[in-house]
């Protein structure tokens, strides 16, 4: 059974065209799991919005009990690390990785970057030996077959790869920085564009995202077996 981790990073709590002042990125993945679901109603869903509800940032004892091994650990470190375990679990299930991440100043919203910063973790993501020939670090997810699918919007347009200002967005290259840092490389995406505008050019954005995320979850989801005749 596929199992699907959605995390939804927008400070908006609605959904674009069913909630005022809604969401693009919580439309963009929201379609993506029921068209899913709709080729694999199996598929196991882990729900996460670290948008309304955002992971602790991490701090100075944070970082002391994640560099202490495990066997070494003081129950307060337990403690610190307990948010973190919970969010790696759930990334350790997934086979899919579908994160709705809008644009806030060119980079992902901070709600986002504390996720990052508490799954990106020693020991247990990605492995650290200083001692080691040639590169003291390694991912640990590397085998794992897992995908990662950024589900982003913003409000200019021409962020896109070799586009006029693909320099400034810090979005996408960002997510896959990291989880390409764990192991997670093989990454898909769309975008909803020209949001500030909210004209027809926004229109016409949201309708070809739309129609991307269809096109992924036809690539990427188990297909149901035809009716028999």
């Amino acid at each position: 059974m596929t199992t699907l981790l959605h995390i939804d990073s927008s400070a908006r709590s609605g959904r674009s065209g069913s909630d005022p002042y809604g969401s693009h990125t919580r439309r963009l993945s929201q379609r993506f799991v029921e068209r899913w679901l709709e080729q694999d109603p199996e598929t196991k869903i882990i729900y996460r919005d670290v948008g309304m509800q955002p992971p602790a940032p991490v701090t100075g004892s944070w970082i002391h009990a994640a560099f202490t091994p495990p066997a070494k650990r003081e129950p307060w470190m337990h403690e610190v690390l307990a948010e973190s375990d919970a969010l790696i679990d759930e990334l350790l299930q997934a086979d899919v990785i579908v994160a709705g991440v809008p644009m806030y100043n060119f980079g992902p919203p901070a709600q986002f970057k504390a996720y990052i910063d508490n799954i990106v973790r020693v020991g247990r993501t990605f492995g650290f030996d200083r001692g080691r020939p040639g590169d003291p670090y390694w991912p640990l997810l590397a085998d794992a077959g897992k995908k990662l699918v950024i589900l982003s919007s913003r409000g200019d347009h021409g962020y896109g790869e070799g586009e006029r200002i693909a320099a400034i967005n810090h979005v996408e290259p960002s997510l896959r920085t990291a989880f390409g840092y764990m192991g997670i490389r093989e990454s898909f995406g769309a975008a909803i564009e020209y949001d500030e505008f909210g004209d027809e050019r926004l229109a016409q954005s949201i309708a070809r995202a739309e129609a991307d995320v269809d096109g992924l979850v036809l690539r990427l989801a188990p297909q149901r077996e035809a009716a028999a005749a």
